[in-house]
């Protein structure tokens, strides 16, 4: 017998269907909510609505897990591959051996912008903030190649592979074209991250030799930020394209929403946090007094998440990377100590255990990038990158499903009852 919820509302009772995910999750349907009764649900910034069913990605923040397809993302440390991570999410499942290479292939081949559009970057002043140069840019490809048709597997992954390539090339020709440095071409011979930072730091007279460890590093950390359920930014790639607006123009909007610092700069106000600590010389200690002291202005960020409500598993995975870059480069880093003594004072203090403010994917990614070489500015477009493959999953999840309607939420209008128009001439 299936599941009902019962609703009684000015003593008119009515059944609501209720169904369950695959790992538990309980979900009431209130589709006919508003036919029914005549009310709407009321849940400002969609903290209890599920807006979607989705098999992308499962997250239990209570426990702290993570997982890709069902797939742990621990698992994908040992030896870190962003594109077949990328394929997992967007295709549903990982390739097989041929299925990578004909889509590395892809990507090589959609590597380079076309020259037109390498003039646009000229448009833009030198201090353009590059999240919106990325945005821009992205909506740009569209113009390009406007046929661009995801009718068919063979189409969608063409256009998958052009978004994943090209915005990390429009990425790294947006760092050069604000430090007035020539733009270095992709090449063909180096591995997704490799030759991202080639693009970002070779020179036309010397080349910038990727260290193992740092392409390592930096396929993590675009592997843990690759998709993380109904975000800020991923829900707004699919309000976008519940209208049926393209690939292009949904993965732009979600560039947007990512820019807040509310969502995508949460690493750099965690690198600012450290830098002010180091600059201003307080000790770690006086920090979590302060923290716990609301009148005191100061406040510890990188520590909690909207959703876990235990470590972020993300954190953990990038907590060990980070000795490996840092030792691999030879750079003691101050703000990694002070991270580190943050984290061990915090997770000692009944106050921060006891509201489960632990340390976030933020609190430590910031301190691995900077360690490459990779500006304050750029974190969030970082970030994006990472994100590519998730956002396009999510799309193309949507898209395929014909019962979807176009996003069209409610409200609760509090303004004016009716009032009549007040000639100018009457106007007091």
């Amino acid at each position: 017998m299936s599941r009902t919820a019962t609703l009684t509302l000015d003593g008119k009772t009515i059944e609501l269907p209720v169904f369950e995910g695959s790992e538990g999750e309980v979900g009431i349907d209130i589709t006919q909510l508003r036919a029914q009764t005549g009310a709407i649900a009321y849940d400002p910034a969609f903290g209890n609505t599920g807006a979607c069913k989705s098999a992308i990605t499962f997250i239990d923040g209570d426990k702290g897990i993570l997982r890709y397809r069902g797939i742990p993302i621990e698992q994908f440390v040992d030896s870190p591959n962003f594109i077949e991570v990328a394929q997992l999410l967007i295709n549903g499942k990982l390739p097989a051996q041929e299925e990578l290479v004909r889509f590395r292939a892809r990507l090589t081949a959609n590597a380079h912008v076309h020259e037109g559009m390498r003039h646009h970057f000229e448009g833009f002043p030198p201090e353009a903030p590059p999240m919106a140069i990325l945005s821009a840019m992205i909506n740009a490809l569209f113009c390009y190649d406007p046929h661009f048709s995801v009718e068919s597997d063979e189409e969608f992954e063409d256009a998958a592979a052009s978004l994943l390539s090209k915005v990390r090339t429009i990425a790294a020709y947006t760092y050069r074209k604000s430090n007035g440095l020539p733009f270095m071409y992709p090449d063909p011979n180096l591995r997704y991250c490799g030759n991202f930072l080639h693009m970002m730091f070779s020179m036309p007279y010397e080349r910038y030799e990727v260290a193992p460890e740092v392409e390592e590093a930096l396929n993590l950390i675009l592997i843990l930020h690759a998709d993380h359920e109904q975000n800020c930014s991923t829900s707004t790639v699919r309000v976008v394209g519940s209208s049926r607006a393209n690939l292009f123009a949904s993965v732009s909007a979600g560039v947007c929403a990512l820019w807040g610092p509310l969502h995508g700069g949460a690493n750099v106000a965690v690198m600012e946090m450290l830098d002010q600590i180091h600059r201003g010389g307080l000790a770690p200690e006086q920090c979590i007094k302060m923290a716990k002291d609301k009148s005191s202005g100061f406040k510890l960020m990188g520590f909690g998440h909207r959703v876990y409500k235990n470590f972020d598993p993300r954190a953990r995975v990038l907590k060990d990377s980070c000795d490996k870059v840092l030792a691999k480069l030879g750079k003691k880093d101050p703000l990694l100590d002070i991270a580190r003594k943050l984290e061990e004072l915090a997770l000692n203090d009944p106050y921060f255990v006891d509201r489960k403010l632990y340390p976030n994917v933020d609190f430590y990614s910031g301190i691995i990038l900077r360690a490459m070489g990779i500006p304050l500015n750029m974190f969030t477009v970082m970030f994006a990158i990472g994100r590519m493959p998730g956002w396009i999953a999510q799309w193309k999840e949507q898209h395929d499903d014909s019962s979807v309607r176009i996003a069209r939420p409610r409200q609760i209008y509090t303004g004016n009852k009716l009032t009549d128009y007040v000639p100018l001439a009457k106007r007091k």
